[in-house]
């Protein structure tokens, strides 16, 4: 029968070759060493090769690692055996670093008796990987259903007629849990942004505190000058000492128990205290004479009083008396304490009182009877701790309507407080020399390099650390490195390290924060703002940490 003319006016064997070429699904030959001798078109482009890099590679190159494992220990196995390895799913490793899913077909070519090489068929199994990721992550979908669904089921049985109640419970327990995390937070971020505001007020009181410094130094003709620079210069070591204070708000530090002078701690702090309690709160101070010295943390007793300062004052709304006391006295016999002598710390307000129910939990932390978002509920808790932490004990009493006491018994410290520390050197005592003076922040620098200079210093001023290196690469030799710590792209302790890995010279970095954890034991270090003494006395540490510069070329 005739069936008349082909279809294309093409050879046979040029339109199987097109066909080859050209199908859905990727084809190859290997020779009986295992080298690829031909690839067609489909799968060059899933991989990404041209013909003439792919030809010539062994078979296991286009394979992921886990492919050419899998082909040595099944694939191989099975051809040698049976001749043939159909349905193996690998994935290839494509010249762009996907892999590729494919299901595989491979056939030993045998003529006469001799394996010639492989055929491999590949199809583009990514639909199907796909599918059966989603049917596998549906049924473990389902099974985590389940057995939720079990539990939830097992769980009902168990709470039977008692839902309702234990439902409540939780509720209650995860309502505290939430107002405990969220006044944590609050502290947390109080403290950041103490610390914060503490260093711009250190920054900002460093040259108003060391210009005004100088000028007393200096003196003006007129005579109101001395007058105005001293009440300038009181009020800038008052303003010094309340960002002090908050920073000590802002670290939570382990205790430092020393002798502490309270009848002068207390009065120190009057003028906070009234700031604090507001005009409606009288505040009566009655310190017994001759009083001993406390063995305390000065700043957490600070802290403390701060803290039941303001539970009074929030404790009498329409105004009142706050007395703070303080005597020596053995604590009563119902208190357990260590033994030794100890005084009584009293704070004693005529505020609103407590209840017997509010009495027995107010010192447990969180524990407060403001409204929401007044207090932390920390107050009582944190004096509590500190008092057992020192060796003593907390007492509270109250009732309603006749206002709050709280005693703390510290322990009395066997030496008396330390006096005042010794002046700093004269200008005289100190080496002259050339100051690398690093700082960021323009006004501080023009400050200390005036302080540096009237001590006899000369100074290089740098506003970075890469400026600072810039001057060292460039030849100048410093005969002392004074830089800020905190400073846009490197800190002031990075650059002293640098520094000191190519040349011995005395450090003393300068630091804005009470908390100044990331800088070197060995390296001096002095707190802003500070004074012309200040400074004079931190050069003198930093010095007599290193050997003096002319020792250092000498031996150089």
């Amino acid at each position: 029968m005739n069936l008349g003319p082909p279809a294309v006016d093409r050879p046979p064997d040029e339109t199987l070759d097109e066909l080859y070429e050209n199908a859905p699904c990727g084809y190859a030959s290997v020779d009986a060493g295992g080298a690829i001798v031909r690839a067609n078109a489909t799968l060059l482009a899933w991989l990404g090769l041209p013909r003439e890099a792919l030809l010539g590679q062994p078979i296991r190159s286009i394979l992921t690692p886990a492919g050419r494992v899998f082909f040595e220990t099944h694939v191989a196995q099975a051809l040698g055996a049976d001749g043939a390895a159909p349905q193996v799913a690998v994935d290839l490793a494509c010249a762009d670093g996907r892999r590729l899913p494919v299901l595989t077909d491979w056939r030993r070519v045998v003529h006469e008796g001799r394996t010639l090489g492989l055929r491999v068929m590949l199809v583009d199994a990514s639909d199907r990987r796909a599918y059966e990721r989603d049917l596998i992550a549906e049924r473990e979908h389902a099974q985590e259903a389940a057995a939720r669904l079990r539990e939830s089921e097992a769980k009902l049985r168990e709470l039977n007629e008692t839902l309702e109640r234990r439902v409540a419970e939780r509720s209650a327990e995860l309502e505290t849990a939430y107002e405990q995390l969220r006044q944590s937070q609050k502290l947390e971020a109080m403290g950041s942004l103490t610390g914060g505001v503490a260093h711009d007020f250190n920054n900002l009181l460093t040259p108003i505190l060391g210009g005004l410094d100088m000028l007393q130094r200096r003196g003006l003709e007129d005579a109101r000058a001395p007058r105005i620079i001293a009440g300038a210069l009181a009020s800038a070591e008052r303003a010094r000492t309340l960002v002090h204070r908050l920073l000590a708000f802002a670290r939570r530090q382990p205790l430092r128990p020393v002798a502490v002078d309270l009848a002068e701690l207390v009065s120190g702090m009057r003028e906070l205290l009234l700031t604090t309690l507001g005009p409606q709160v009288r505040l009566d101070l009655a310190m017994e004479p001759d009083l001993p010295h406390a063995l305390a943390d000065a700043n957490q007793i600070e802290m403390a009083l701060l803290n039941l300062a303001v539970n009074a004052r929030d404790a009498m709304p329409g105004g009142g008396a706050l007395t703070i006391a303080a005597r020596r006295q053995a604590p009563p016999a119902d208190i357990v304490a260590a033994p030794g002598d100890f005084l009584r710390l009293s704070v004693i307000d005529t505020g609103v009182g407590m209840d017997a129910a509010t009495l027995a939990r107010a010192v447990e932390p969180f524990f407060s009877t403001k409204g929401a978002g007044h207090g932390t509920g920390l107050g009582l808790s944190m004096v509590h701790g500190l008092a057992e932490q020192l060796g003593g004990k907390l007492r509270l009493e109250s009732r309603p309507g006749q206002g709050a006491r709280v005693d703390l018994w510290l322990p009395v410290a066997e030496a008396p407080a330390l006096g005042d520390p010794a002046p700093a050197p004269a200008v005289g005592h100190l080496a002259s020399g050339a100051v690398l003076l690093v700082d960021d922040e323009a006004l501080v620098r023009a400050a200390t390099a005036d302080m540096l200079v009237d001590l006899g210093y000369r100074v290089v001023q740098a506003a970075s650390a890469a400026d600072a290196l810039s001057m060292l690469e460039d030849g100048f030799e410093p005969d002392l490195l004074v830089t800020d710590h905190l400073m846009p792209g490197m800190s002031g302790t990075d650059l002293a390290r640098q520094i000191l890995t190519k040349r011995d010279l005395p450090v003393l970095i300068v630091s804005g924060y009470a908390d100044v954890d990331a800088i070197a034991p060995d390296i001096a270090r002095l707190s802003k703002p500070f004074r012309r003494d200040d400074l004079a006395a931190a050069l003198v540490a930093a010095r007599s940490s290193r050997r003096e510069p002319g020792a250092r070329r000498a031996a150089s």
